[in-house]
C-alpha cells in the first residue's frame, strides 16, 4: 500500500473492511447475544497470558516465489498500520499455505467434475482445478502478466501501489490471465486471507490473537450470554483464549 495520502485513506478503507468482515463472520457463529459483548471487549480487556506456540516455521505448500507472491498480497490486502497487526506479520500467508497443504487444498468437499461453465456468483466454485491447483497456476500467471507489463519484474518485485493496481484490475476485469479467471482467483485469495486473519492462532494466522484483540473478540472462551444485561454498551475485561489455551 503507498503511503501517500491518497493510498492511506484507501488502507483505512480496507482495513476497516476486513475488521468488519471479521466481525460479521464471527457475529455468525456466536450464540445471541454474544457478539455485542465480545466486540465491546477491546478496550477494557484484561491482558492475555502467553500466547500459544506458532505453528512451526517455513512453508509446507508454497514455492519460495508463490510463498513471495501471497506475501506481497497479503500485504496489499491487510498492510500494517496503528489500527491493527498487517497481514503478513499476523501469519496469514502461513494460515493459507496450511489449508492449501491439507484438505481444502485437495478440494475435499467440492464437485469438481464437469461440465464447468461460467457460473452465477451464487453458484460458488466452478472450476476443474483444486484450490491448491488453482493457486499455483494463477500465481503462475500473474507473475507472467507483470513481466509482460512492468519491465519484466514478478508481482512481488513491484511497488505497493502497483501490486494493489494489478489485482484490482484483475479483480475489476480489466485485466486478464493468459487462461484463468483472475477475478475468481483475486476473490477467493482475499477471502482467505480474510479468513486466516481471524482464525485461530492455532491454524497459523492471527497470530498472538491480534485481529482478535483489534475488534474485541475474546476467543474460544467468548460466552457470555449470562453477562449481557451486567455489562451492555460497556468495556469488559477478559481473557483472550485460542484454541490451544483450552487444552492447557
Amino acid at each position: 500500500m503507498s503511503r501517500d495520502s491518497a493510498s492511506a485513506g484507501r488502507g483505512v478503507d480496507r482495513r476497516h473492511f476486513v475488521a468488519a468482515a471479521g466481525a460479521a463472520g464471527f457475529a455468525g457463529a456466536l450464540p445471541a447475544g454474544a457478539p455485542a459483548l465480545a466486540q465491546h471487549g477491546g478496550h477494557g480487556a484484561a491482558p492475555a497470558r502467553a500466547a500459544a506456540s506458532p505453528p512451526p516455521a517455513g512453508y509446507v505448500f508454497f514455492m519460495p516465489p508463490e510463498a513471495r507472491f501471497v506475501e506481497a498480497a497479503v500485504d496489499v490486502f491487510i498492510p500494517h498500520d496503528d489500527v491493527g497487526p498487517g497481514g503478513v506479520e499476523a501469519g496469514v500467508p502461513a494460515f493459507i499455505d496450511r489449508q492449501l497443504a491439507g484438505a481444502f487444498g485437495r478440494g475435499a468437499g467440492l464437485y469438481l467434475q464437469g461440465p464447468f461453465a461460467d457460473g452465477a456468483p451464487t453458484q460458488g466454485y466452478q472450476l476443474p482445478l483444486t484450490p491448491a491447483e488453482f493457486y499455483r497456476a494463477a500465481i503462475r500467471e500473474i507473475d507472467e502478466l507483470c513481466r509482460r507489463e512492468h519491465d519484466g519484474k514478478r508481482f512481488d518485485e513491484l511497488p505497493a501501489a502497483t501490486r494493489d493496481a494489478v489485482l484490482l484490475a484483475l479483480r475489476e476485469g480489466r485485466a486478464a490471465l493468459a487462461t484463468l479467471p483472475g477475478a475468481t482467483f483475486v476473490a477467493l485469495l482475499l477471502q482467505n486471507a480474510i479468513e486466516g486473519y481471524f482464525a485461530d492462532p492455532i491454524y497459523g494466522g492471527n497470530r498472538d490473537m491480534g485481529a482478535w484483540r483489534m475488534i474485541g473478540f475474546p476467543g474460544v472462551g467468548g460466552m457470555y450470554a449470562t453477562a449481557i444485561e451486567e455489562h451492555r454498551n460497556a468495556p469488559m475485561a477478559v481473557e483472550f483464549r485460542s484454541i490451544a489455551d483450552m487444552q492447557r
